[in-house]
C-alpha cells in the first residue's frame, strides 16, 4: 500500500510540475512564437519604416531586441550570417550611438541619395549602388558576418571614407561618418 502511495504522490508532484507554466517569480511567461514563422529582415525593415509600432525596437550585433506598451519584451535572433548595420551619413549634426534603435535614432539627411561602395578585407566589392536614407535618416544594410569592410560614402562633391566590423559585439549603429 505504501507503494502505491508513493508513486501515487510522485505522479501528482510530477503532473503539477511539468505543467505549470510559470517561472520563480510567478510571472507568466508567454509561449515563445517559432523562429522560422519571422522574417527578421523584413521585421527590422517594418521597424525602420514604421510599419511596425513598439515603444521601442533596438538591434544589436545578435539580436532584435522588441519592447511594447506594456514593457514586454521579444528577442529575435539575427541570421548567423549576416550582420546588421544602419549608417547615418551626416553634414553638421550627429549623435553618440553604439546599438541601433530603429524607433528612437535620427540621423540628419532623411531620404537623401547616396553613392555606396563597400569592400570587404580581401578587396572584393560588397555594394556599389545608390541607396537611400530612410526617413530616419539612416542607410540600413546587411554584411556578412565576422569581417572588416571599407565603406565609402558619396553625394556630389562630398565624401566619407570608414572601415567597419561585423564581429559578435560590434556596433550596429555607426553616426560618424561626415561627408566632407
Amino acid at each position: 500500500m505504501k507503494g502505491k502511495l508513493m508513486v501515487m504522490l510522485l505522479l501528482v508532484t510530477a503532473l503539477s510540475v511539468g505543467c505549470s507554466n510559470e517561472n520563480a517569480n510567478n510571472e507568466v511567461q508567454p509561449s515563445p512564437t517559432p523562429q522560422e514563422t519571422v522574417d527578421i529582415k523584413e521585421l527590422v525593415n517594418d521597424y525602420t519604416v514604421r510599419n511596425a509600432v513598439a515603444a521601442s525596437a533596438s538591434i544589436t550585433s545578435s539580436e532584435l531586441i522588441v519592447t511594447d506598451d506594456d514593457k514586454n519584451v521579444t528577442k529575435y535572433d539575427l541570421p548567423e550570417d549576416e550582420f546588421f548595420v544602419s549608417i547615418a551619413p551626416f553634414v553638421n549634426t550627429t549623435h553618440p550611438c553604439d546599438v541601433h534603435s530603429l524607433t528612437g535614432c535620427q540621423g540628419e539627411l532623411v531620404e537623401e541619395d547616396f553613392d555606396v561602395h563597400i569592400e570587404d578585407s580581401e578587396g572584393n566589392v560588397i555594394l556599389d549602388e545608390v541607396k537611400t536614407t530612410e526617413t530616419n535618416g539612416f542607410i540600413d544594410l546587411w554584411l556578412p558576418r565576422d569581417d572588416t569592410f571599407t565603406v565609402t560614402i558619396k553625394q556630389d562633391t562630398k565624401e566619407t571614407v570608414s572601415e567597419i566590423t561585423t564581429f559578435d559585439g560590434d556596433n550596429t549603429c555607426i553616426t560618424t561618418m561626415r561627408l566632407e
